[in-house]
């Protein structure tokens, strides 16, 4: 236990000495000196230089070792496949991007493999130092037949003997989670949800999602379909059936982003930016913030809080969450413009009044949430010294 309370003070703080380690978990000098000598025999801890510019002689300085121990996490989606190694302390020391054509050669495995082979090439170490891969996707796998649900847009990734074809395949413990959910692990680890047990998270850029953390645990429903909020019947949308069919529902019919270029119609907006629908709408909402003085701007503005809100009401008639997290490229791009006036609508329409913030987390959320939770594995299993 006092070898994990030093070893989690270190990733806090950074370098600290024998003293300051001591004091801050209560420990004596030779006890702290004990312990910090078993941590660098079992490499887990380096000296990394002395104190300066105090009083009296320099003290040495310990930090956890970096390359103890890597993780790597994987972003997919219908586009792309993005990569990243960190080393134990958290930092980004490989990365790599992949397109995913719609009929890859070689099928997901290869896919999967070549994007983290990528990764682990770039970081300068082998795939046998990675101890743990968390693998981030839209949808969930159902843990009772393990195949991929709410999530038909991803082609490939519905065999019912995936999930085994990628552990052959990968030489380490991989661990699989919805994208959004891992959205919410890097808000709670890094972002705007630190410090927060009870927040939901809702995201938009190519489908609206949310994530829920009740009582500092994400909640993933029977099925791991908890938070597909898009499905959601909404006033305001027609009534979609067969909803997983078609992919879509009343709250991603409502406020999803494929409906920006008709709100910006409808106010006579002309000047309509070029791209697929998620460029489209993030181009069309920066210009609402920068121009949100400008009646037709102010007006697409409303309309889209108006739509998010209504969504909203309905989770936080059922959680009623302390905090409410807005992510995802279109909701970024709308910035405190739209929070404010999504803030103001839900008051409205909500008996609690959550506080909603912009997500804190910009780049490459989906990642960092798979780095985070990828970690933490990888520290439980190798900050673990009584073994």
């Amino acid at each position: 236990m006092n070898d994990r309370a030093a070893l989690d003070l270190l990733l806090e703080h950074g370098p600290l000495s024998r003293t300051r380690i001591g004091k801050l978990t209560g420990l004596s000098k030779p006890t702290a000196s004990q312990l910090l000598a078993r941590l660098e025999a079992a490499g887990l801890v380096v000296a990394t230089g002395t104190t300066e510019g105090r009083p009296g002689p320099n003290a040495q300085l310990y930090a956890v070792n970096a390359r103890a121990a890597y993780a790597a996490g994987l972003d997919v989606n219908p586009r792309r496949v993005r990569a990243a190694v960190a080393d134990l302390t958290g930092a980004v020391v490989g990365e790599f991007e992949l397109a995913t054509p719609r009929r890859p050669a070689g099928g997901v495995v290869r896919q999967v493999t070549e994007a983290l082979d990528g990764a682990v090439k770039a970081a300068g170490v082998t795939g046998d130092e990675v101890h743990r891969l968390v693998i981030g996707t839209p949808g969930a796998f159902d843990p009772s037949t393990g195949r991929l649900r709410y999530a038909s847009h991803l082609p490939g990734w519905h065999s019912p003997t995936l999930l085994d074809e990628l552990a052959a395949a990968l030489p380490m413990p991989v661990e699989y989670e919805n994208d959004v959910n891992l959205v919410a692990v890097a808000e709670q680890r890094l972002g705007a949800a630190r410090g927060h047990e009870d927040f939901v998270l809702l995201w938009n850029e190519e489908g609206l999602g949310a994530a829920l953390v009740l009582g500092g645990r994400l909640h993933r429903g029977f099925t791991g379909g908890a938070g597909e909020v898009g499905f959601l019947p909404v006033p305001g949308a027609p009534l979609v059936r067969q909803v997983t069919k078609a992919n879509s529902g009343g709250f991603q019919e409502l406020a999803g982003a494929q409906v920006l270029p008709r709100l910006a119609r409808a106010y006579g907006i002309e000047d309509m930016p070029r791209g697929d629908h998620v460029e489209v709408a993030v181009a069309l909402l920066g210009r609402a913030a920068a121009r949100a003085g400008s009646p037709p701007y102010a007006r697409l503005l409303d309309a889209f809080a108006t739509g998010l809100a209504t969504g909203l009401a309905s989770l936080v008639a059922v959680l009623d969450p302390e905090l409410v997290v807005l992510s995802g490229e279109v909701i970024a791009a709308g910035g405190e413009a739209l929070r404010e006036r999504v803030q103001a609508e839900l008051g409205e329409l909500a008996a609690s009044r959550p506080r909603l913030v912009i997500g804190g987390v910009r780049q490459h959320p989906v990642l960092r949430g798979a780095l985070e939770s990828a970690l933490t594995a990888t520290r439980d299993d190798v900050f673990d010294t009584s073994r």
